[in-house]
């Protein structure tokens, strides 16, 4: 008995290292759609990058590092995300040193999204609950120490396991292996470990947007002098709560795969659909709507990314800026 629950661990702890996927029609279109997606919108993101490196105001408003940091951020997210995808569907195997670096990058960049969100909710509640001192703790020094503290934290997890398996196997960079995160755990207390991170950084998270949100929303309230003022600021930080959730969803994708795993059992055909949707969904959508709800939202933004983006209308000058 104590022999089959270990087998029963050792498959659920392994079971996305490697699965059979029928490269069909409807494979070729899950593929299509991934990638078209995300090139389309690192296509806007880039768009937008161009269009607050036009204006000299964007480099030093703390709201605008951060928005085009998060932008950033996500493009490369988006990028590797879909190789790896693309390279788990072909059963591609590869160096265990490649898959390193795109495991390091998309795991890194996966946990920066939310936090950097709960980051610029900080940097909104300073703005909004603590204007007099917005001007002294919000500075573009402050904000690019958040930034590196960020990737400190979301490195931590992951680099931990990397000079874990460099003592117990210094030759493991020259192995040839099928590139997912999980395959790169050696042993079980690293999945653990894992876990034990997602947790940490989604509640921490999900203390901070809540806090900071509820505060605002009072302060809104509070100054407003008549109701259509209320009204919009609730309407926009409602946005921002849908956009902050799904990307705080992100630190639950593994679960969430490992939990439909464990309901759809030997069905592997339904199980790489309800992946797929989880990938869809979860990790791709999330970075989608970014440019949208803090973008073209912006009256800052939008006008410049107007411009760019509709560049045979170069007749039409963009408006005077302000960032303040």
């Amino acid at each position: 008995m104590a022999g089959t629950n270990s087998t029963n661990d050792k498959q659920l702890f392994t079971y996305e290292q490697a699965y059979k996927v029928d490269f069909d029609a409807a494979t070729g279109t899950k593929i299509a759609v991934v990638v078209l997606m995300s090139l389309f919108f690192v296509y806007i993101n880039c768009i937008m990058l161009f269009a607050l490196r036009s204006k000299p105001a964007f480099h030093e408003a703390p709201r605008y590092i951060l928005f085009g940091y998060m932008l950033f951020n996500d493009s490369v997210l988006l990028l590797v995300t879909t190789v790896m995808y693309a390279m788990s569907l072909a059963l591609l195997h590869v160096a265990k040193a490649i898959c390193l670096l795109l495991v390091l990058i998309s795991s890194c960049t996966s946990q920066n999204a939310p936090l950097t969100l709960a980051l610029m909710s900080l940097e909104r509640y300073v703005a909004i609950c603590l204007p007099l001192r917005h001007s002294t703790l919000a500075t573009q020094r402050s904000t690019f120490i958040a930034i590196g503290v960020i990737w400190f934290l979301s490195s931590l997890n992951f680099v931990t396991d990397i000079i874990y398996e460099f003592i117990i196997d210094p030759n493991h960079l020259v192995k040839i292996t099928f590139c997912t995160r999980e395959k790169l755990f050696v042993t079980k207390w690293q999945a653990d470990k894992a876990q034990g991170f997602i947790i940490l950084y989604f509640v921490s998270v999900t203390l901070i947007i809540i806090f900071t949100y509820i505060s605002i929303m009072i302060t809104a309230r509070s100054v407003s002098s008549n109701k259509n003022s209320a009204k919009k600021a609730h309407r926009t930080v409602l946005l921002h709560l849908i956009q902050l959730g799904l990307c705080l969803t992100s630190f639950l994708f593994s679960t969430i795969e490992r939990m439909l795993y464990m309901m759809t059992g030997s069905s592997n055909s339904l199980f790489i659909h309800l992946r797929y949707l989880n990938f869809l969904i979860v990790l791709i959508l999330p970075r989608c709507l970014s440019p949208l709800i803090y973008g073209l939202r912006d009256d800052a933004v939008r006008p410049l990314f107007k411009y760019y983006f509709c560049f045979t209308a170069r007749r039409v000058k963009p408006a005077t800026i302000n960032v303040l």
